[in-house]
Order: structure tokens, then sequence, then C-alpha cells
């Protein structure tokens, strides 16, 4: 497995990206959702990232900088077939190692608050993130729940298993 830099341009992400938004609309009102198409994935400020075994791609994660200190994790994305195999980890492994790399003193992410969001928030909970208010361009919204991680704290073990 491989975590490869880019990959918007493949069918297999566009694919992974319109099924990541069409469950975002499903669980969310319109103005509660705050997933990014391919065309807001390549903006300057985001770095975008695929998981990929051989020609199939697994998952994807971007981070954006919102500002030299601060950066925001977006766009995680498991494909359904691949789910609770270590592949968010090894994604969300990837991203914080990133945003240290950067030198961000802390990451933040939006999520959502409905119970179909609970594996993921439990999976950021877990890796060190707690809950916050709105950041950046957010506003509070029930459909939302805030959450960051300070990385100048000691740093929590990789909860991948995988081998990308």
């Amino acid at each position: 497995m491989e975590i490869r830099l880019g990959g918007l341009e493949t069918p297999q992400v566009a694919a992974l990206l319109t099924e990541h938004l069409a469950d975002m609309r499903r669980y969310s009102p319109p103005d509660s959702v705050h997933a990014l198409d391919l065309d807001r994935l390549r903006t300057p400020d985001l770095t975008f990232w695929s998981l990929w075994d051989g020609a199939e791609v697994l998952g994807c994660a971007a981070l954006r900088e919102l500002d030299p200190s601060h950066g925001e994790l977006k766009s995680m994305r498991t494909a359904a077939a691949h789910r609770r195999r270590g592949v968010a980890a090894a994604l969300l492994d990837h991203v914080v190692a990133e945003a240290r790399r950067r030198g961000y003193a802390r990451l933040s992410l939006e999520t959502g608050s409905p119970a179909e969001f609970a594996p993921a928030r439990t999976m950021y909970a877990a890796y060190g993130f707690t809950t916050c208010g709105p950041f950046g361009p957010y506003l509070d919204d029930e459909f939302s729940v805030f959450m960051t991680l300070d990385l100048t704290a000691q740093q929590p073990e990789p909860l991948s298993t995988l081998e990308p």
C-alpha cells in the first residue's frame, strides 16, 4: 500500500469523492456540508493525498493551511469496502506527521454530529483530538463537531497498522 501525493486527476479518486459528498449530503443539511469537491481540493492552500493498493484507491485526506501555525484536516474518506482496516488511521498518521513537519502548533477538523459520524469522532479522540469551538471560516452549527490537536504536546502513538 502506498500513500501518494495527489490523485485528484484519477477516476478512482473522483468516484471516492463523489461517494463522500453524497454521504455528507445524506446526513447533513446543505448549509452544514463542508466537504470539498474536486475543484475546491485543487486550491494552492490544500495538499491532497490518496492511499492506494495497486490500482485501487482505499482512501484520501487533505491538509489545508489556515495560517502558518494552524492546519485543518479536510476530506478524510475511506472507501466503503475498506473501512475498519486501518486506512483512515494510516492517512491520519501521515497528515499529522506532515502538519508537524510544517511546524503547525495545531491541527483542527470539522466533522458531523449525527450518529453516522461517531466512528470518525471516536478515532480522532483516540488520536488525541479534543472538542473545541468553531475555527477558521466555520460558524457554530448543530450538525458540526469541531476538534483540535495540540501538535506541541507529546506526539501520540501512531494508530496505523498498515504498511503504506
